[in-house]
């Protein structure tokens, strides 16, 4: 049977976490497959706001067995403190939650290096969310890291007193910050304790057998295609790959089960932190996004930065992810605009394109279209010949695009509140 993938097109935030969570009883494993606790996954439970960092967004469905992903990098502090907030509301979490022995471990060290490097940058900082999450990646692809899988062997606190004093060498070409190493360090051996609690896997070849065996399994990914460290708006990115791609090395399933690709973009654009954002609004109607969206960081709290709709960069991310279905959300923040934009190509020194250029720096400005605004609410709407004319023909301008049908569509933040196209 297939592995589907759900990922976002846009910069994060883009409201996976509610897809993944409703679609999730219709495979038997959700697998997390890349990205770190900067990721803030928001569902809604009849009702109530829950945030997920690490945890697959499938854990709140009985029957469904949750896996966080070899390409994903574990703080077992952040990890702990998510069990803590969401017990009540699965008592069974530890015969649902299972992790891959080959995990990376974010050490407390990690994170002060993140706080100090990122420091160090001053105007040049690239928003890091300070987790530690960089470093862990560096020291992976650096051959130094600690897996979850070396917790189970008798030397494995000599092999992280080792990585903690290469950190604390790397540490002195920085500036002092500000940083309780002992406090952190408490609290990170006790997660441990609690972290091996929860079963241990080799997700390789139990993903396999699940396959084997004709279970569908989903991958879910964690913040936004533009924020690849491939593909993204470099170096304003993440440290891990966060497209389609990633699923095979971030779970160590082959390229050829992958069947459904469904790519998540809201009716607009925002963007957390530093880095290009072509189609930004910096003015009223930005704010005013803001303000009907509740557009602040799951994770940070920070302000998004809020921009209308990119074609332009939309259509990239297809490409990228070879997605096959598009699941359009937000679109009942649009519901009092008297009119809505689109951004179709960019203007460079050189012309008008209408593709991703290599050196974001070269856009100077982008072409919006104008449509008329839907001016209702769309609460009731229950499919899409509900719909009123104006959203239809927004989405007929993005599936023209994109050449990807808008298969779903999100109409408000509870779980139910979707309509299929």
């Amino acid at each position: 049977m297939p592995v589907d993938v759900i990922l976002g097109l846009q910069w994060g935030d883009e409201g996976k976490g509610k897809i993944v969570d409703y679609l999730a009883d219709k495979y038997s494993v959700v697998c997390r497959f890349q990205g770190g606790p900067n990721a803030g996954h928001t569902l809604y439970i009849n009702g109530e706001k829950i945030v997920l960092h690490t945890i697959p967004s499938g854990i709140f469905r009985e029957n469904v067995v949750n896996i966080i992903g070899n390409g994903v990098v574990l703080d077992p502090v952040t990890l702990n403190h998510e069990i803590g907030e969401i017990a009540s509301l699965v008592p069974d979490l530890h015969e649902r939650l299972m992790i891959s022995d080959k995990t990376q471990l974010i050490l407390p060290t990690h994170r002060w290096i993140d706080i100090a490097s990122e420091a160090a940058k001053g105007k040049e900082k690239i928003g890091s969310t300070l987790r530690g999450i960089g470093p862990c990646y560096m020291d992976k692809t650096g051959r130094n890291g600690l897996r979850v899988g070396d917790l189970f062997s008798p030397n494995w606190e000599n092999d992280y007193r080792s990585l903690k004093e290469k950190h604390l060498i790397f540490l002195r070409q920085f500036p002092e910050v500000e940083f309780n190493l002992n406090q952190h360090e408490t609290e990170w051996f006790k997660s441990i304790e609690d972290l091996k609690r929860i079963k241990v896997i080799q997700a390789e070849y139990f993903l396999h057998e699940k396959l084997r065996n004709g279970e569908n399994i989903m991958a879910e990914g964690a913040q936004g295609t533009m924020l690849d460290v491939d593909h993204g708006t470099y170096p304003f990115v993440t440290s891990s790959n966060t497209i389609t791609a990633g699923v095979c090395t971030g779970l160590g399933l082959a390229p050829k089960h992958i069947q459904r690709v469904i790519g998540i973009a809201k009716a607009y654009c925002t963007r957390v932190g530093s880095g290009p954002f072509p189609s930004e609004l910096q003015d009223e109607v930005g704010e005013r996004l803001r303000k009907a969206g509740h557009e602040f960081g799951s994770t940070t709290g920070r302000p998004r930065r809020c921009g209308w709709l990119d074609l332009v960069q939309l259509r990239y991310s297809v490409i990228l992810n070879g997605v096959t279905d598009l699941c359009i959300t937000k679109v009942d923040i649009l519901n009092d605009f008297e009119k809505v934009c689109m951004t179709t190509s960019y203007e460079t020194a050189n012309g008008r394109i209408e593709h991703v250029p290599f050196n974001w720096k070269d856009i100077h400005s982008v072409h919006n279209i104008e449509l008329p605004g839907w001016n209702q609410d769309i609460s009731g709407c229950h499919n899409y010949n509900h719909l009123p004319k104006a959203l239809k023909g927004f989405l007929d301008q993005i599936q023209t695009h994109c050449q990807t049908p808008v298969s779903l569509l999100s109409t408000g933040p509870e779980r139910e509140q979707l309509i299929f196209g």
